[in-house]
């Protein structure tokens, strides 16, 4: 006897879909040359519809957006900011996706206080405007930042 049907009688009846027990998780490396922040989206976006086909995740449009922001402001702080190459890693379930990307650089990124006269520095005010919980913490290699973002559907 399977997980998703029921037996009656001889009578095999299905009660429902295979959902995935381990959320989908996808990673990626990326050089830092020209082209990557736009890899990076590539990546992401199929990741996003990965979700959508293997875990049914309702994603509409505007979270879609969100996590193809967010990927976009944290490889672009990596980019800059590291001497090196960085890894985007993306996890994700119906209910939520996660966004780290560790580079090199041990320096933790700045949050600059909201100011609508500056010029650049904005990319991790919309991190945390997006997202539900965003943490950036050393690693062994340099550091880690990590943004959570809730799907409503």
């Amino acid at each position: 006897m399977t997980d998703h049907l029921d037996h009656l009688d001889g009578a095999v009846i299905p009660t429902g879909f295979d959902v995935p027990v381990e959320p989908l998780r996808r990673a990626a490396h990326f050089t830092g040359e020209s082209g990557s922040i736009a890899e990076a989206r590539g990546f992401a976006a199929r990741f996003v519809e990965q979700l959508r086909t293997e875990w049914c995740a309702r994603i509409g449009d505007r979270e879609s957006g969100a996590v193809l922001l967010v990927v976009s402001e944290l490889v672009t702080n990596a980019d800059r900011h590291s001497n090196g190459p960085y890894i985007l890693e993306l996890e994700g379930t119906a209910e939520s996706v996660t966004v780290c990307v560790y580079d090199s650089s041990d320096a933790l990124p700045l949050r600059f206080p909201k100011d609508p006269e500056r010029i650049g520095r904005h990319g991790l005010e919309i991190v945390h405007a997006l997202a539900e919980e965003v943490t950036a913490e050393r690693v062994p290699v340099g550091k880690r930042v990590r943004a959570l973002l809730r799907l409503t559907g």
